[in-house]
């Protein structure tokens, strides 16, 4: 058995192990801002932000998946650490088949209540028929949503990030050409998108089901299993930082939603929802990055190796800080093509959007640490720190920011909030990582 994360890493080995999660994580938020393109380019502005008013209720789902994938990867890893593979392999299918109950019961509930759903969520009588297909297509995948998720972590705790890199691009890829297919060539409009969406989880959610029921010589593979209560909830409060984060990111979408209507109107919406999509692409190196190197931690400080737990730190902090300069300069350079992705120039929304884009790109140099310092304390199984860090970063610092600061400044405002929240919580994320290294010796 061949376990990849029990060696010494330097800048370049780590690197390299990180780098198909990183590219997994690019190209997943690329063509996710391709199938917002499509909508946008041949269905029309309020289609696209009618795929923004459904997000925070479908975030739910996703939340939910990522709080079990990334609180259980962690433990795993640690017992992994252990040398308790025959627990590693229980607790993990544990987790896929209450990942699965779940997302039938989601899909149930979202399909019948769509349309009181997407009333809930803001929609407009112009954006309801839009809201309410998009949310009914999407149920009937959550399933293989849930599925897609918890393999983006799980190839990588066991050792075959590579995998996970592969199928994701081939879902993104068939994500792409069904667009086209369904929204061009076959004038579904968002019918189209949510299908091409669908098709895009199934292919990443078979292809990884296949490896952990067939590689029985790898780490982790689906097993018996007997049912764990205690298991689940510590699996549910470690990943807890991580559901947090993506539940807020519904409130603050649906705040963003309300205070652009508002402020500017449907365009508003629009122009919001190209950001948010920009955002997604951008801090995909830092999410995948984090996601990456996560179980190199958890199993370190499952083994007690402190001296490659220290390893690791140092050269995640200098990747981060190098990163996060990188991603700003290409934001900068790059804001005129991002925005022409999604609208012509000269339009209104394309107007909103360049108004406000530079001063909401200046988060982009604080987000970084921030996610980082919310998945170390995760891998290091302290959901406590990592769920309150979250929880201020994602929704407490944000969701003030929004409802105060257009009251003094307007939609200038609302540009605003998502900087001043990193750049506060950066400032929270380093007391935590200073007070809390004598504990886990990470430096």
């Amino acid at each position: 058995m061949n376990n990849k994360l029990a060696r010494h890493f330097n800048a370049l080995s780590l690197i390299k192990f990180t780098a198909p999660t990183v590219i997994m994580m690019v190209f997943l938020s690329f063509y996710t801002m391709v199938d917002g393109m499509f909508v946008s380019k041949y269905v029309g502005a309020d289609a696209l932000s009618a795929i923004n008013i459904s997000v925070p209720f479908l975030m739910i789902s996703t939340a939910c998946s990522i709080m079990l994938a990334t609180g259980g990867s962690a433990i795993i890893a640690i017992k992994m650490g252990e040398n308790d593979y025959k627990k590693a392999r229980e607790q993990f299918s544990l987790i896929v088949v209450v990942g699965i109950v779940a997302g039938l019961i989601f899909a149930f509930v979202s399909y019948i209540f769509a349309e009181q759903i997407a009333i809930i969520c803001g929609a407009t009588d112009k954006l309801l028929p839009y809201c309410t297909t998009y949310i009914k297509i999407l149920a009937i995948f959550t399933v293989p949503s849930v599925l897609q998720v918890y393999f983006q972590y799980f190839l990588v705790t066991a050792g075959k990030p590579n995998m996970g890199m592969i199928t994701t691009i081939i879902g993104g890829i068939a994500n792409v050409i069904f667009d086209y297919i369904f929204i061009v060539i076959c004038k579904m409009d968002i019918a189209g998108a949510a299908i091409g969406t669908g098709i895009s989880y199934l292919i990443p959610a078979v292809c990884g089901m296949i490896v952990f029921i067939t590689d029985k010589k790898g780490t982790l593979y689906l097993t018996e299993f007997n049912f764990d209560g205690r298991f689940l909830l510590d699996v549910c409060f470690n990943g807890s930082s991580e559901m947090v984060s993506n539940l807020a990111f519904s409130v603050t979408t649906f705040l963003f939603n309300m205070s652009m209507l508002k402020y500017v109107g449907e365009d508003g919406v629009a122009s919001i929802t190209i950001m948010l999509y920009a955002q997604y692409l951008l801090m995909s190196v830092y999410l995948g990055y984090s996601s990456g190197v996560c179980p190199v931690i958890s199993y370190n400080y499952g083994e007690k190796n402190t001296y490659e737990l220290k390893n690791i730190f140092k050269i995640s902090i200098f990747f981060i800080i190098i990163s996060s300069a990188v991603v700003f300069i290409l934001s900068y350079v790059l804001q005129d093509y991002i925005i022409g992705m999604f609208v012509e120039k000269d339009t209104e929304v394309f107007n909103i959007t360049k108004d406000g884009y530079i001063t909401f790109s200046l988060c982009y140099l604080f987000m970084g640490i921030n996610i980082f310092t919310s998945s170390l304390f995760t891998a290091l199984s302290n959901g406590k720190i990592s769920a309150t860090l979250s929880f201020l970063r994602t929704f407490v610092f944000i969701s003030a920011s929004i409802i105060i600061l257009p009251i003094f400044w307007g939609i200038t405002g609302i540009w605003l909030a998502v900087p001043l929240s990193e750049a506060v919580a950066t400032c929270l994320c380093v007391f935590c990582i200073i007070k809390f290294r004598y504990i886990y010796n990470y430096f």
